[in-house]
C-alpha cells in the first residue's frame, strides 16, 4: 500500500459523512463487554445492542402486545417489566420461537442503530451485539471484531460471575456458534485468555489498525 509522508504528526482522520461500522461480538464469558469499554476509553462510540434490546422491549407498547401474544402473558410482570428469566426458559430449547421473538424484537434495535448511528461524528463507530455472525448482521458492517477465548476459560469466567454450575455454562454454550465458526467468520481477533493488560493492548493496536 502506498505510504503518505507528511512533516506534521499523524491526525485522527476527519469525521465521515458516514462512519465505519465495526461490528463487536463474542460468546458468554469471552470478555466482549471488557473490550467494549475499553473501546470507548480510547474515545470510540459502543452501541450495546443487547443492552438497548432490554430497554426497547420495556418501552415500545407495540413489542410489548406482540411478544405478550407470542409468549404469553407473564412475558412481563404485573408491573410491566420484561421478565426475562421466563422468555429464556420459554425459548431455550425451542428454535422455532426464539426465532419468531427476534423477528419482533431485531427490527426494532436496527432502527434505534440507524438512528444512534445519525448522531455519531467518528470515523469508526462499534456495534456490540451477542449475534453478529449468527443473524449475519457483520454483512451490514464495514468489519467484526470477534473477542474469544478457550472454552474452560470463558466457562470458569461465567460460573465465578454468575454463580452458574460448568453444566448450566455448557448449555448456554452449546446453544452458541462454535468460535471456531466464528473465527473463520471475523475480520480481526482478540485472544482472551490471560489478564486485562493484554486484553487492553491488543484491543488498541487492532483498533488504530484499522482503515
Amino acid at each position: 500500500m502506498e505510504e503518505l509522508h507528511s512533516e506534521t504528526p499523524k491526525a485522527e482522520p476527519e469525521p465521515l459523512s458516514t462512519p465505519k461500522i465495526i461490528g463487536l461480538t463474542g460468546g458468554i464469558g469471552s470478555g466482549k463487554s471488557t473490550v467494549a469499554k475499553f473501546i470507548e476509553e480510547f474515545g470510540f462510540p459502543v452501541y450495546y445492542s443487547d443492552d438497548r434490546a432490554k430497554t426497547i422491549v420495556n418501552d415500545d407498547e407495540d413489542l410489548k402486545i406482540r411478544i405478550k401474544a407470542l409468549l404469553g402473558e407473564k412475558a412481563y410482570s404485573t408491573d410491566g417489566i420484561y421478565d426475562r428469566k421466563f422468555v429464556a426458559q420459554k425459548v431455550f430449547n425451542n428454535k422455532d420461537l426464539l426465532q419468531q421473538l427476534n423477528e419482533i424484537i431485531h427490527p426494532a434495535v436496527r432502527i434505534d442503530f440507524e438512528n444512534w448511528v445519525k448522531k455519531q461524528t467518528k470515523y469508526l463507530i462499534f456495534k456490540e451485539t451477542a449475534l453478529l455472525f449468527e443473524l449475519k448482521l457483520n454483512r451490514q458492517c464495514y468489519k467484526s471484531l470477534l473477542v474469544t477465548a478457550e472454552d474452560n476459560i470463558r466457562a470458569k469466567r461465567v460460573m465465578d460471575r454468575d454463580g452458574k454450575t460448568y453444566r448450566e455454562v455448557e448449555a448456554v454454550m452449546e446453544k452458541q456458534m462454535p468460535e471456531k465458526d466464528k473465527i473463520k467468520l471475523a475480520d480481526y481477533i482478540i485472544y482472551n485468555n490471560t489478564n486485562l493488560e493484554d486484553l487492553k493492548e491488543q484491543t488498541e493496536k487492532i483498533i488504530f489498525d484499522i482503515e
